[in-house]
């Protein structure tokens, strides 16, 4: 009787033990025997890479391999995949995965901003040496959205993809409505308890969403990584008052991602808009994240989980690895390198209603002058709401019918210009879903 020998185990050196990486360590640790079904051979750490050796990261890690710079991963004969979890977009990470790719070996990593500005010039170099680089993780943390879009629905044409992506504004938007706390008093809370970036214009300006958003569009649409033509708005300028009113109005505000091929060209926009209360986006609660996705065939689809933290985010990557041990590869963006399409940056044409906030002075005729401005643009009034007045001040909220973003770009131009609206007007988009 002859036996089939077992496969060799797939090697890995992890750089990066923050909360992924350990959470990567513990279900290597905690399921070996289940990954080692699942691979058709066993998955085993050699070497490891961090900053501070003797931190407590509540894991052993006394069986691995130390070393002291990321880069001397990727020269180790005892490393097959390199697992890059530092981040950044420059630096050590960079150095890292192309120096891994150069050696040979593939690479898994959960960094949307270095993807987001180099995904061409990596994808093209792991390509040439016949080599992959696998990022379930950088994109909506345990949602398995980037699997879905390169194998999944490999047969559609998709026509669309759009979601909520950073968890740190959903949960910002909707602690503000469950609580009735201005802006300000949650963002505090958000970085006590550590829901924030080093830097929190990465998440409250928009930009991790849009590293994500442009990573999705290179896959939905054949096209290179376009990060630099992604429109970006972050939710610093959405109050109390936007929070509350819009719900008045059946409505809640969510930081979208939209990205869609147009005649014109690659539409891709970040921006606070109003969404639906009883839509899917308009129920999503706190730091989840979703992604709707809509193809020719298939229709619209709708991945929701959660977009951050130690174990969803180390899952995806236990995916990556998984996939790998199975032999299974494939071009980084879903299909070759060379022939991504380069694309033409489009600042989106489709009609939309719009969500106006005025503070206008307690003049006669204000409201007037407001509706020949609306009216001169273009634009008609679907529903109007005055509130209160405060210090001679009538807060007013308009929502139009449906009209372009130009014509509100010319009314909101116009508007400061009638001598009755006090402060700067608030324009948010509503977005069907």
């Amino acid at each position: 009787m002859s036996l089939t020998p077992s496969p060799a185990p797939l090697r890995l050196g992890i750089a990066g033990l923050g909360t992924v990486g350990i959470g990567v360590v513990k279900i290597l640790q905690n399921h070996p025997d289940l990954i080692a079904l699942r691979s058709g051979r066993r998955v085993q750490i050699t070497a490891i890479c961090a900053r501070d050796r003797t931190r407590n990261r509540d894991a052993d890690l006394s069986r691995y391999a130390w070393v002291d710079q990321a880069r001397d991963l990727a020269l180790r004969d005892d490393v097959d995949v390199v697992v890059e979890l530092i981040g950044g977009d420059e630096g050590p990470a960079r150095e890292l995965i192309e120096l891994a790719l150069d050696q040979g070996k593939d690479v898994v990593t959960a960094n949307k901003a270095l993807l987001a500005v180099h995904g061409q010039a990596l994808a093209t170099r792991a390509e040439a040496q016949g080599r992959t680089i696998r990022f379930e993780a950088a994109v909506a943390g345990g949602i398995p959205v980037i699997k879905t879009m390169t194998e999944s629905l490999a047969g559609n044409r998709i026509k669309r993809v759009m979601g909520v992506m950073n968890g740190t504004c959903n949960y910002i938007l909707t602690r503000m409505q469950s609580a009735g706390l201005p802006y300000e008093t949650v963002f505090e809370e958000a970085r006590r308890l550590g829901y924030l970036e080093a830097d929190p214009t990465l998440d409250v300006g928009g930009i991790d969403a849009s590293h994500k958003l442009a990573i999705l569009a290179s896959i939905a649409f054949g096209t290179q990584v376009a990060f630099e033509g992604v429109e970006i708005e972050g939710i610093e300028r959405v109050s109390i008052d936007d929070i509350s009113r819009a719900a008045d109005m059946g409505y809640r505000i969510k930081l979208l991602g939209v990205a869609q091929m147009t005649g014109r060209g690659l539409e891709q926009r970040m921006s606070p808009c109003l969404v639906p209360c009883d839509s899917p986006l308009g129920q999503l609660e706190g730091g989840t994240n979703m992604v709707v996705i809509e193809g020719d065939a298939v229709g619209q689809i709708v991945l929701r989980g959660a977009g951050a933290g130690e174990g969803p985010t180390a899952s995806a990557v236990l995916s990556d690895i998984v996939e790998l041990a199975r032999g299974v590869r494939m071009p980084v963006f879903g299909q070759p390198a060379t022939t991504l399409g380069t694309p033409q940056p489009a600042r989106t044409a489709v009609p939309a209603a719009y969500y106006l906030r005025l503070t206008l002075a307690d003049k006669p005729g204000a409201l007037a002058k407001v509706a020949t401005v609306l009216g001169d643009a273009g634009i008609s009034i679907d529903r109007m709401r005055q509130y209160g007045h405060a210090s001679g001040a009538a807060p007013v909220l308009i929502v139009t019918h449906k009209t372009t973003p130009e014509a509100i770009d010319h009314a909101m131009q116009a508007l400061p210009r009638t001598g009755v609206v006090e402060g700067e007007p608030v324009e948010l988009r509503i977005e069907e879903v």
